[in-house]
């Protein structure tokens, strides 16, 4: 177990490639979409629009958006989807909690900013719960038999800011450091 998280021996390889690497290949420091961990401890705000039928996250880093089908479809298996960053989302209310499947990702992503893997084959569960106003708590249970030797869960809190308005974050206007990036 490496950094807490029960590694294969190949995503352990990988991780430590990517942090010897400094990171160099992270998904955000190309202006590409984060790995859905890094999104859930992110700083910037988001902005969650719900209809009864779907809810739509906006990522104020990167431009970055998550749909969240709220219809009652079942969760398709990973092979039936086109790949997503985010993966292909489904939810369900249980009680004041919403839970969040998703499936279909990007094979080799990064889940957080430290390099760990995400594979084609991850399963991701998060349960969204408001305790009060301005506050919200996100289990996140992640299966992922290439990438983990076990099913494990973090938990992570979040303030939402309802009054507050989104700005436009446009990574790639004047960017000039993508050259500059190091690593082996």
């Amino acid at each position: 177990m490496k950094d807490g998280l029960p590694f294969t021996p190949w995503a352990a390889d990988l991780k430590t490639k990517r942090m010897a690497d400094m990171s160099k290949d992270n998904p955000d420091a190309h202006c590409l979409p984060m790995g859905n961990m890094q999104f859930e401890t992110h700083p910037q705000p988001r902005k969650m629009i719900q209809s009864p039928d779907l809810l739509v996250i906006i990522y104020e880093a990167n431009g970055g958006l998550r749909q969240v089908f709220l219809d009652g479809r079942p969760l398709p298996k990973a092979e039936d989807v086109q790949p997503w960053w985010y993966g292909y989302s489904v939810g369900k209310w249980d009680g004041d909690t919403l839970v969040v499947e998703s499936t279909g990702f990007r094979d080799e992503g990064w889940l957080d900013i430290n390099g760990s893997p995400l594979t084609s084959s991850a399963k991701m569960t998060e349960r969204l719960r408001r305790p009060d106003f301005g506050n919200l708590e996100i289990q996140i249970t992640v299966d992922d038999p290439k990438a983990y030797t076990k099913t494990w869960t973090v938990s992570v809190r979040q303030k939402i800011w309802v009054d507050t308005e989104m700005i436009e974050f446009i990574c790639n206007e004047g960017e000039r450091d993508a050259v500059h990036l190091v690593g082996k």
